[in-house]
């Protein structure tokens, strides 16, 4: 049916490099999954922690909400999503708001007692609504909030974050958040939302279980020597070049772990948007799995920097002065025969998870189409 039968190669066992596997084993393909990591779901990964028991999101916090459907059914396939609302709070100027920026923020913050009608109204007297076509962070931010909200919320945060002035990221970052005008504190507006039962681990591992797939853990791609079919690369785009027209910015993670007794901080998830405070938030990961009961608990201060050559890459930083790179090197990337770039770092966005899945489904699908019209 499929003519040649050399196997797949799937660089990265996280959702991408899973989920296009299964695809294409279902379809009856050979495929090979490889890792340089000890474990598969990549940034995903989730692990107990030995001495509490708690479910722990080894890379930081992750939770699955998204309002496609297709991709919903697909990830209950997989694993038991139990319900879960992300309600995230911050920590500035010594006082403890609500995110996102809702009625209850800007009430709070400038001592009012506003109605919705009478929130949007200030808040727009506030903007800076010469700013007509936001180009950076900043500009969205002001466009968006005004200076006040700007500098309490999101200027020292982002600092800290992504290391480098406001002025520099482009506005597309900020356009992810949302602004309120009522008391709705879910940080997320999916119709689905949730968390796994089991861990992302479970799901990742349970998609890669079929007999035509392959998966081979501390492995480098660089060091295979098999002739394949087709690859699918889901590491750093820049990485498969050899970084000969530099190197595309990253941020990566460092995580300051500490265990207690009883509830931490009696949230998931604590941000800290003052400048002078080290660390972007404090994760609390029992309250992550609402419905188990710890009597430990375990968290995690997390510190945002640069990534070196021998770090974990996590956020594409997407600079306003690094378009030419990523330009050329999305160029070159078009022309590699056999090749398919998918995933936040084979395509150098920030993808959610939802997003990572749905792009793979229709990669596996475009791949199947292609092969079997050739």
């Amino acid at each position: 049916m499929w003519g040649r039968m050399g196997r797949i190669c799937l660089v990265g066992a996280g959702f991408s490099g899973a989920v296009i596997a299964r695809e294409l084993a279902e379809a009856g393909l050979p495929c090979l999954v490889i890792d340089e990591r000890a474990h598969v779901a990549g940034n995903c990964h989730t692990e107990r922690d030995p001495q509490t028991g708690v479910m722990v999101h080894r890379y930081g916090p992750h939770i699955f909400h998204t309002a496609d459907e297709r991709v919903w059914a697909y990830v209950n396939r997989f694993g038991e999503f139990m319900p879960y609302v992300n309600r995230v709070k911050t920590t500035v100027g010594g006082s403890v708001y609500l995110l996102p920026v809702n009625l209850h923020t800007i009430n709070q913050f400038y001592g009012k007692t506003f109605s919705p009608a009478e929130a949007k109204a200030f808040i727009e007297s506030q903007a800076r609504m010469d700013i007509e076509d936001p180009q950076s962070f900043e500009e969205q931010a002001l466009r968006f909030v005004g200076p006040d909200l700007y500098n309490a919320f999101f200027r020292g945060y982002t600092l800290k974050q992504w290391g480098i002035d406001p002025t520099e990221l482009p506005a597309s970052i900020l356009k992810r958040l949302p602004l309120r005008f009522n008391y709705d504190d879910n940080y997320f507006n999916h119709p689905h939302q949730g968390m796994p039962k089991h861990g992302y681990t479970a799901i990742v591992e349970k998609i890669l279980d079929h007999p035509l797939i392959e998966t081979r853990l501390g492995t480098k791609w660089e060091e295979q020597d098999e002739a394949f079919d087709h690859v699918f690369y889901s590491g750093p785009l820049d990485r498969w070049f050899g970084y000969d027209m530099g190197r595309l910015g990253y941020r990566t993670l460092d995580f300051e772990g500490e265990r207690a007794m009883g509830d931490y901080q009696g949230c998931a998830v604590m941000n800290y948007g003052d400048p002078e405070v080290p660390f972007t938030r404090i994760s609390e990961h029992k309250h992550f799995s609402p419905w188990e009961e710890h009597e430990g608990t375990i968290v995690f201060r997390e510190y945002s920097r640069y990534c070196g050559a021998d770090d974990v890459p996590y956020y594409p930083i997407r600079l306003l002065g690094e378009k030419k790179m990523l330009s050329d090197y999305e160029a070159r990337a078009a022309e590699v025969e056999g090749v398919t770039f998918v995933g936040r770092l084979g395509t150098y966005q920030y993808l959610d998870m939802d997003v990572t899945i749905g792009l793979a489904l229709d990669a596996a699908s475009d791949y199947l189409a292609q092969r079997k019209a050739a």
